[in-house]
């Protein structure tokens, strides 16, 4: 319980009891659980892990990014690359892979903050790399080119090379989410996390009063990038391939911000509560499209999911949640 505590800081005893119930089911779910609801699991733990990443940059210091697949697309051909060329081990990988997607955050967010380009403008910068990578990828023989680049499939478990069954990437994605709470945790308990919440709310406002607003800007865009690019070394090894069409496609940004949204922006179990909705229900929907014969269901179940949101809950479904099951945290 102390492990919980530390994690939840100084939340009301209800969160802890109700993290430590939530931990202990999530590491006994592989045994209680059969293929299909554990595959679903998985999904729900993936975008748990990159809507975090991704609301450091949105939620908490306040950029619009929807072309964060051009990070989880290069650490995962990164890292799929130099273990399928050269036989370097994804946990050497990785490093690489995080290298290669920090850069890529450095350099798309020094040109969009030093030249004050915000919202939209800055949204539509970040598409424009994420584009750019993917034709890039597209005509590059070394990846694989528009055939793709495939990883060889073995059953036995050897987390060293991560080749194995799905048990391992649920306890792997499990540890990646549980390990993105407590940092973005501990980031917003920092002075760090204040700034990034005075940006959020008033740039302008930030910089007068001594808040080094570019600095901080490109210090949450490099860890989400980071922290995205963990994710598709990841998905990479879990799925054993990679196209340039859909790891760097629009689609797969905007799967990484829907979490997040709507679960609510700047919070930390938003999320969380907000992948358990869209990738549950998005499941169920995909069920009864097929039995009903109706193509897109799961998108339209999507777009719809998001106009409530807008509608009827703005801050997203955590913040009501919390408000109804008196869960709400006090703030640090």
């Amino acid at each position: 319980m102390s492990f919980i505590r530390r994690l939840a800081g100084n939340a009301p005893p209800r969160i802890l009891w109700s993290l430590g119930v939530l931990l202990a089911l999530l590491l006994l779910a592989p045994a209680l659980l059969g293929k299909y609801w554990l595959s679903v699991l998985i999904l729900i733990l993936y975008f748990a892990y990159v809507g975090q990443a991704w609301n450091i940059l949105m939620g908490f210091a306040g950029q619009l990014s929807l072309g964060h697949a051009l990070y989880a697309g290069l650490g995962g051909y990164i890292a799929a690359g130099l273990y399928f060329h050269y036989g370097i081990g994804p946990w050497a990988g990785l490093f690489a892979a995080v290298a290669v997607a920090g850069v890529a955050g450095a350099i798309v967010g020094y040109l969009g903050f030093r030249f004050s380009l915000a919202g939209v403008y800055f949204a539509l910068l970040t598409i424009a790399f994420a584009e750019f990578t993917r034709v890039a990828f597209d005509h590059w023989g070394w990846a694989g080119g528009s055939g793709g680049l495939f990883l060889k499939v073995e059953h036995a478990t050897d987390i060293v090379n991560l080749r194995g069954g799905p048990v391992l990437f649920y306890y792997l994605i499990l540890a990646l989410a549980a390990g993105a709470f407590i940092l973005c945790r501990a980031l917003l308990r920092s002075r760090l996390g204040q700034y990034w919440l005075a940006i959020r709310e008033d740039a302008e406002a930030a910089q007068a009063v001594g808040v080094p607003v570019l600095r901080c800007k490109m210090i949450a865009i490099v860890i989400s990038a980071a922290l995205t690019s963990l994710a598709g070394v990841w998905n990479a090894f879990y799925y054993n391939n990679l196209f340039p069409e859909t790891a760097f496609a629009m689609g797969r940004s905007i799967e990484i911000t829907l979490a997040p949204i709507i679960g609510g922006l700047g919070t930390l179990f938003g999320p969380i509560v907000g992948a358990v909705v869209l990738t549950g229900l998005g499941e169920a929907f995909t069920d009864l499209g097929d039995v009903l014969r109706i193509p897109g269901i799961k998108q339209i179940f999507y777009g719809l999911a998001l106009l409530v949101i807008v509608a009827y809950r703005p801050a997203g479904v955590w913040p009501w949640l919390a408000d109804k099951l008196g869960l709400k945290e006090r703030q640090p």
